[in-house]
């Protein structure tokens, strides 16, 4: 199925048509908010659930605790203001998801959803584009990646209800995602350096920010 959706992006609109924007923006709260609310009983992306391929890890917070980890690891071995805090890190992220409380439902979310995935039709509803990586998770990870992508923007997005002992966890450990991906980046001949550089740099602060 295709559709032409003549709006443009809602990320440009920020600039060239503010109220436009901010119509779109309310639109998608409340289509995230049905989403969201739409539950299933196991995680993982849809199409592999359909095909009863299930997701590794014993939870939401067990896979995403293993893969920070592993990111924690790659920016230590790429990085040395990562690798002077690699216990601390290491400790913190642990006690993150020793607070978690286990869960039997998840939300359905988008997974990657910045406002360049957002695109506004003639009508000024906005239409989610690359919704290949749809899946049932816990929706404050979501959240988390709408924070970072949508800054101050956000607070139209925000919903109540969330458990902030995830938005803890989820947060560290997607900072230490863009650290680790933009120094992977950085070993191979990635053409923009300063800009990947500029993103490890700035997720570093970040994530050592988070230490208590």
């Amino acid at each position: 199925m295709v559709e032409d959706v003549c709006g443009g992006p809602l990320e440009g609109l920020f600039d060239t048509d503010p109220a436009r924007a901010a119509a779109a923006l309310g639109d998608l709260a409340g289509m995230l908010k049905v989403m969201h609310r739409h539950h299933g009983p196991r995680y993982g992306r849809v199409d592999l659930l359909e095909q009863n391929v299930t997701a590794g890890g014993a939870s939401c917070e067990a896979l995403v605790l293993k893969r920070a980890l592993r990111d924690l690891e790659e920016a230590a071995d790429r990085g040395s203001r990562i690798a002077a805090a690699a216990g601390a890190l290491g400790d913190r992220l642990q006690e993150l998801a020793a607070r978690v409380t286990p869960r039997a439902e998840y939300g359905l979310i988008h997974s990657e959803l910045g406002p360049d995935h957002v695109l506004v039709d003639g009508d000024g509803h906005a239409v989610l584009i690359d919704i290949e990586g749809l899946m049932y998770f816990d929706v404050e990870w979501e959240h988390v990646f709408l924070q970072l992508r949508f800054g101050e923007r956000y607070a139209a997005l925000s919903q109540p209800g969330l458990d902030p002992q995830r938005i803890d966890l989820f947060m560290l450990a997607m900072r230490l995602s863009l650290v680790a991906g933009p120094l992977r980046l950085l070993d191979g001949d990635f053409p923009d350096r300063s800009f990947m550089q500029s993103i490890a740099e700035h997720n570093t602060e970040e994530a050592l920010a988070l230490l208590p």
